[in-house]
């Protein structure tokens, strides 16, 4: 077979890599991809200008299945435009993955599904958001969340009432989000300790891939702007025993059924983003896609291939395959994101591109290579004198070990050779 994975960043550096250790696939390509991605053995990266370009790219390189991995493309409905093309692709369709690109549509469905969360309010108008919050009192602080897409920054956290005031009033008024934040989602704090889980669905059936904790902000001991993600681990060994499945039984489940019965049946990755407090597991939000960074960690802890699971839920048939869903290693894994100078943008920050990338020769892609480091590519460009930053996060590296310490020393001793000038890393992914 030949794959086509579309996307450039990390996440599809993973999913890629991935792919290609199947013995079933010949060639995977990367659309657009970037050149770090384009060393590995089995892929090359093409451009596709949009989607009829990338229809007909499928169609001229026999593309025999496509995985898509960012969140703006399955908004954007590309599951959908492939199919209409006659081109399998593995991933929800757009309205599906409205779960994720429309926070209040998620909010309400989980409030008529009985699905765990916090209590929220909806709002489009300005003095509306501020009455409420003026009168409510949830005690442990509020969250508010513009509706859109915001590439992972459109939620933040308020320690205060005064704060909250001042972020409704930048996201409805001021424009900070964009469009993305012309409705807002203003909800209770929740208290606990966050997780994300990963399940591949098939519109009925949920397959539990891993657990996976990240580092959402910039700094050290959680301060600091908002990211994308700074880094990650898996397994969350810290979970009460019986966690995955009950995610299943009042999470997953639930939300699949309340999706097929609204006619638009879930198939692709269901990313959980849970809070678990001393009443349980609540759902912060659902994703429609698998994460960056935590694939670059829940990949390489997958023990056989990923095709046939990602296949089989496509089909809707993933009663052909284990309900205990796919084999992982016994080990853990801990991923190391280096981000440029200037990263996230935040404050009147620029993020610095062309910054020249030094990396020790034993990291980069090769045939070969130990299955127990991996050094993935994000935000990169190449030049006539090697590699250069591209973007926000740059690469980051991830190891696995037998248990979650040594995987961090081995991570944080690899990371150490890497050069960017600028460069920003957190030191306490891991712990």
């Amino acid at each position: 077979m030949k794959v086509l994975v579309y996307g450039s960043g990390g996440r599809e550096h993973a999913l890629s890599w991935k792919l290609a250790q199947s013995p079933s696939i010949s060639e995977v390509l990367v659309t657009p991809g970037n050149p770090g991605i384009a060393l590995e053995p089995k892929i090359r990266c093409l451009p596709a200008a949009d989607f009829p370009a990338l229809a007909a790219l499928c169609r001229a390189e026999r593309v025999d299945f496509v995985v898509v991995g960012p969140d703006q493309a399955l908004a954007d409905g590309l599951v959908d435009f492939l199919d209409r093309e006659g081109i399998p692709a593995f991933g929800p369709v757009q309205a599906a993955a409205r779960i994720e690109w429309s926070k209040a549509f998620s909010k309400e469905l989980m409030q008529a599904e009985g699905i765990p969360t916090a209590r929220f309010e909806i709002f489009s108008d300005l003095a509306a958001a501020q009455a409420f919050l003026s009168a409510v009192d949830w005690g442990d602080g509020w969250v508010i969340k513009a509706d859109g897409l915001a590439l992972g920054k459109g939620v933040v956290v308020c320690e205060s009432r005064e704060q909250a005031l001042a972020t409704v009033q930048d996201f409805l008024e001021g424009g900070a989000m964009g469009a993305s934040g012309k409705t807002v989602v203003v909800e209770e704090r929740l208290l606990g300790r966050e997780v994300s889980a990963f399940s591949i669905c098939d519109g009925t059936r949920a397959v539990f891939l891993g657990f996976a904790c990240d580092y959402k902000r910039l700094e050290d001991g959680d301060r600091g702007p908002n990211t994308g993600g700074m880094g990650a681990f898996s397994p969350a060994d810290w979970l009460p025993e019986g966690t995955a499945a009950r995610v299943q039984e009042e999470v997953n489940l639930p939300l699949l059924r309340a999706l097929k019965k609204r006619g638009t049946p879930y198939k692709g990755i269901l990313f959980s983003g849970l809070m678990i407090t001393k009443d349980g597991p609540k759902v912060i939000e659902f994703n429609a896609r698998l994460g960056d960074p935590e694939t670059q960690v829940l990949l390489p802890l997958l023990d056989e291939d990923l095709l046939p699971w990602l296949q089989a839920a496509q089909r809707g048939a993933l009663q052909e395959l284990p309900a205990t869903g796919p084999r992982l290693k016994a080990l853990a894994g801990v991923h190391v994101v280096t981000a440029a100078a200037g990263y996230p943008g935040t404050g009147g920050a620029v993020v610095r591109k062309g910054d020249a990338i030094h990396l020790p020769e034993a990291l980069l892609p090769r045939e070969g290579a130990p299955l127990e480091q991996k050094l993935f590519f994000a935000g990169v460009a190449k030049n006539e004198k090697g590699f250069v930053t591209n973007g926000g996060r740059v690469l980051g590296v991830t190891a696995l070990a037998a248990t979650r310490a040594e995987a961090r020393e081995k991570a944080y001793a690899l990371t150490r050779g890497i050069e960017i000038a600028g460069a920003q890393r957190r030191g306490d992914v891991g712990r």
